[in-house]
Parts: C-alpha cells; sequence; structure tokens
C-alpha cells in the first residue's frame, strides 16, 4: 500500500495537545526551566507532596495525551512501558487519572510497548470507562516476538528466547476491545497512520523474530521465525490547528521518515510541526544517521523532541545541525503545542 497514493482521509483538528512522558529511560531530577517558540516545556522534578517518591524509570515508553477540541478534551494512554510496576507507579506519581481516558493506543508488538498494559488494566479496570478500546495498527500486534538470546558468535547457529505479546484474552476478559486500524482511523482528537509505507532508504530494523505458526514446537519454531517487518506498526498523530502535523513515533521500525511522510499522505497536511518519540536509530551507522537529518531538515519540523531508541549518535546530529529544533525530553516532561 503506498500512503502517497491514498485519497487522504478528514483528519480531526484539535486546538491544544499536551504529550506527557510517563515511561522512558532517562530521569534527570535537576533539569532547569526550558523555553521554546514552538512548545510549552514543563519538567517533573520533585513530586508535590511526595518528599520521599521519585519516578522511576526503565527501558521501555508510555506516553499521555491529552488534547482539546472545540471545548471537549480527549485522553490516551499510548504504549505501556515495560512493566507494570513502573507504569502505574508514575501514572499515580503524575496525577493521570485512568476513568478520563478515552482510550488505549498501542504502537507495536514489542515487549517494551506493551509490558505494562494488562498489569495497568487489570489495576485501573474499573475506574475507566466501560467502552475503552485498545487501538492496534493489525493483528500481529498479538503474535508472539522473539529475540536473540545474546550476540551472534562465528560459526554458532543463532538461538532466541521467546518476549510473549500481548494478553488478547486477558484484554477482552477486561472488556477492552482490541479494533484493528490498519488503515488511517480519527479518534476524538488523535488519528493513527495505518500500515507505514516504506518508500524511502530507510530499513525496518528491531531484531525481532515471528513464529508464523504459533502451535509449532520449540524445535519447529527454531526453523520457522521469519524476520520481523512490523506491519502492526502505526503512528499516532494530531493536526494542531494554526500549527501543522504532530507525528508520534513511540518506536519507529518502519523508519522514522517513513512514518513521517506517511502521516502527511494520509492526511494531507504537509505543514509538519513536530516529530516526537522513538526513532529507533541506537545502533544505526553515521551515514544512516546523517541521512536521516538530511531528510528531517527537507522536512523542516518545528520541533524534534527524541525519546527512547534514538541513541545519542543521532541527538548529537541534531544538536549540530538543526539546534533550533532540537528540543530534550526526560521522564515527566510534559509537552504542550497550540494555545
Amino acid at each position: 500500500m503506498n500512503a502517497a497514493r491514498q485519497t487522504p482521509f478528514k483528519a480531526p483538528v484539535v486546538e491544544r495537545l499536551a504529550v506527557r512522558v510517563v515511561v522512558d529511560s532517562h530521569y534527570e531530577r535537576f533539569l532547569p526551566p526550558a523555553e521554546h517558540d514552538h512548545v510549552a516545556i514543563e519538567h517533573v522534578g520533585g513530586i508535590p507532596g511526595r518528599p520521599m517518591s521519585t519516578l522511576a524509570g526503565e527501558w521501555g515508553l508510555a506516553l499521555h495525551l491529552e488534547s482539546r477540541a472545540d471545548g471537549a478534551k480527549a485522553e490516551y494512554m499510548l504504549d505501556f512501558g515495560y512493566t507494570p510496576e513502573i507504569l502505574n507507579r508514575n501514572v499515580s506519581l503524575l496525577d493521570i487519572d485512568p476513568a478520563r481516558l478515552d482510550g488505549l493506543i498501542l504502537s507495536h508488538g514489542h515487549r517494551d510497548h506493551y509490558g505494562g498494559l494488562d498489569g495497568f488494566v487489570t489495576q485501573h479496570r474499573r475506574a475507566m470507562k466501560d467502552d475503552v478500546s485498545l487501538f492496534v495498527g493489525a493483528e500481529e500486534a498479538f503474535s508472539v516476538r522473539w529475540v536473540p538470546a545474546g550476540p551472534p558468535k562465528p560459526g554458532v547457529e543463532r538461538e532466541f528466547v521467546c518476549w510473549g505479546a500481548p494478553n488478547r484474552t486477558g484484554l477482552v476478559s477486561q472488556n477492552v476491545i482490541p479494533v484493528c486500524c490498519p488503515r488511517p482511523h480519527a479518534l476524538p482528537g488523535p488519528f493513527t497512520t495505518g500500515y507505514i509505507t516504506r518508500d524511502t532508504f530507510e530499513e525496518v530494523t528491531g531484531g525481532s523474530m515471528l513464529a508464523p505458526y504459533d502451535h509449532f514446537s520449540e524445535s519447529e519454531r527454531r526453523g520457522e521465525l521469519v524476520a520481523d517487518s512490523h506491519p502492526e506498526e502505526h503512528a499516532t498523530c494530531y493536526v494542531v490547528k494554526g500549527r501543522g502535523l504532530v507525528v508520534i513515533s513511540s518506536c519507529g521500525h518502519a523508519g522514522i521518515v517513513n512514518s513521517v511522510k506517511t502521516a502527511m499522505a494520509v492526511s494531507g497536511i504537509d505543514k509538519l510541526h513536530a516529530v516526537i518519540g522513538g526513532f529507533h536509530l541506537t545502533t544505526a551507522k553515521p551515514d544512516y544517521i546523517e541521512h536521516t537529518v538530511d531528510e528531517l531538515e527537507r522536512l523542516a519540523p518545528d520541533v524534534v523532541v527524541p525519546m527512547h531508541c534514538t541513541g545519542v549518535a543521532f541527538i548529537e546530529a541534531m544538536r549540530r545541525r538543526m539546534p533550533e529544533k532540537l528540543v530534550a525530553s526526560n521522564l515527566g516532561s510534559r509537552f504542550t503545542f497550540g494555545v
């Protein structure tokens, strides 16, 4: 499916968007106040009224999204970190109210994004709205993933360990209904891109493997594992009135440039306001990172907020080449776009 050939659908428009970092791996308590012409930045130091508590980080990502349009607010959780212990702790410390959530969104089927989901739902389902759904990009979000057991060794066959999958049965039993969105899907506030078109220089990265048939024995699985192309990955996006398109790429396995171009094509919005999230460039080679920055320069975002798996090398390249666009993220930080 070529996003550029799709007929743009009617993307919702919001007046204001706030993105709160609920789970990420980095937390600095004593960051100075930060300002930017295109986004309001609020960092979290001490927790008011909780002097003996602190936010906790882990490898993973979870974001709380809150938007306003025509006087109505809409709130979502996008991804759920690696463990429910960290997610639920930070949700409590940041005063996020699960009762106000209009839905849950899962970007793709990796444990560092769905790991806290089951525990989050179990702890908060009674407080949540009756009709809460989990929006995924495709059924492959519920496929079992396998990851390397260790670094490759010359002459030794690579071994993989099971990384699990989101618990569809458990979600349905708690009346959280999965909704697959392989095409652009409008929600109150955001829209999801559907399948991310892969037509730039970018490669699908990540290293996980899929077993086409989950009922195979362990020995059969070893022979049947195939490279994970992440057909389920989708980006969560907003059109902010008077500002443009905000693209949230939780991991960007399909490529951050591909993700942005797909969002622009399906929405018909060519003004890119902000790019946020994980760009999966931690292990990328220098020329690949420079090429990515080249493309981002052409796309001309006002703001770039790297998180999670983006990597130091990309951040340094941005600091060198596009310093006026770069905004540093921190666990607990809130970024507000629009009025």
